[in-house]
C-alpha cells in the first residue's frame, strides 16, 4: 500500500472521539438545565427573596449557571481516570474562591489594617489619609521626625515642598526658594512685616496663596509671608492654615489634621 493510500484510509476512519470532543454533548446541556431548575427550587425552599432582581437579571444568572455547569461537567469528563489530579485542581480552585470570599467579607477590616501598617511604616512627613466616620470627612496623619519636629509633605499653589509645622507662626511662611517654586515673583515683594526667627528678627512680605494641600486636605486663599533670603531655612505651616481645619491634634509620634 502506497503512502497516498494509507493517508486516504486514515482520513476515512477519523477518530470519532476527537470529533465528539469538539462539540458539547446534548446530555451536558440537559443535565445542566435540570440542575439549574433544582437550584431554583432549593432557593425558593430556603426562602431567599429574589424579588429585588428584574427578569433580565434572573435570566442572565440562569444562563451563567448553566454555562458554568456545562464547563464543570466537561472538566470532569476530561479528568476521567485521573481522580487525584482532579481533586488537586479542585482543591486549588476552592482555596482561591474561599480566599476571595473571605477577603471580600472582611474588606473593611483589611483596609483598616493596611492603613495602620502604612501609618506605622511610611517615612516622616508623608501624610496618610483616612476617613473620619463621625463627620464623613477625611483626616491626615503625619509621623514625627527624628529631631522631634513635624514636617508635612504638601503642595503650595500645586508645587510640592516640605513645610515645618509651627503653631507659633501666625501664618504660613515661605522661604524665597519655596516661594519661587510656588510661582511667586519675589523681586516685586515689599518686605515690611517684622517676624521673629531662630536667627533673630527678620522682615517678610505679605502675600496670599491660592491653595495649600496636605494629603487630601485642601485650603484655598491663605494668608502667608515670604521671608528675605537667608532668614529661614525651612518653610513653615503656620496658623493661617491650621486654624481653618476642623481640628489638629498632637498625639505621641503623630500629628492628626482633620479637614
Amino acid at each position: 500500500m502506497t503512502n497516498a493510500e494509507i493517508l486516504y484510509t486514515l482520513s476515512k476512519h477519523e477518530n470519532p472521539t476527537s470529533r465528539q470532543s469538539k462539540d458539547v454533548p446534548v446530555g451536558y446541556l440537559i443535565t445542566a438545565a435540570l440542575l439549574a431548575l433544582v437550584g431554583v427550587f432549593v432557593i425558593s425552599y430556603l426562602g431567599v427573596d429574589l424579588s429585588g432582581y428584574g427578569t433580565t437579571e434572573l435570566i442572565i444568572f440562569a444562563v451563567i449557571a448553566v454555562v458554568l455547569m456545562v464547563y464543570l461537567m466537561s472538566l470532569l469528563s476530561d479528568y476521567r481516570g485521573r481522580a487525584a489530579t482532579a481533586l488537586r485542581h479542585a482543591a486549588i480552585w476552592l482555596g482561591i474562591i474561599v480566599t476571595l470570599a473571605v477577603g471580600y467579607t472582611f474588606r473593611n477590616d483589611l483596609s483598616t489594617a493596611a492603613r495602620r501598617v502604612a501609618i506605622e511604616t511610611v517615612p516622616p512627613g508623608v501624610g496618610i489619609t483616612f476617613p473620619v466616620e463621625e463627620t464623613g470627612r477625611s483626616a491626615v496623619r503625619i509621623r514625627r521626625q527624628m529631631d522631634g519636629h513635624f514636617s508635612a509633605r504638601g503642595k503650595v499653589n500645586n508645587a510640592s515642598m516640605n513645610l515645618l509645622v509651627d503653631t507659633g507662626a501666625s501664618t504660613v511662611v515661605l522661604n524665597p526658594r519655596d516661594a519661587q517654586k510656588a510661582g511667586i515673583d519675589i523681586s516685586t515683594l515689599n518686605y515690611t512685616v517684622a517676624v521673629n526667627t531662630a536667627n533673630g528678627t527678620a522682615f517678610a512680605a505679605p502675600i496670599k496663596l491660592r491653595s495649600v494641600t496636605i494629603g487630601s486636605i485642601v485650603i484655598n486663599d491663605i494668608e502667608a509671608l515670604v521671608t528675605k533670603p537667608g532668614a529661614l531655612s525651612s518653610s513653615l505651616l503656620g496658623m493661617s492654615f491650621l486654624r481653618r481645619l476642623q481640628s489638629y491634634e498632637f498625639s505621641g509620634e503623630f500629628l492628626t489634621l482633620k479637614g
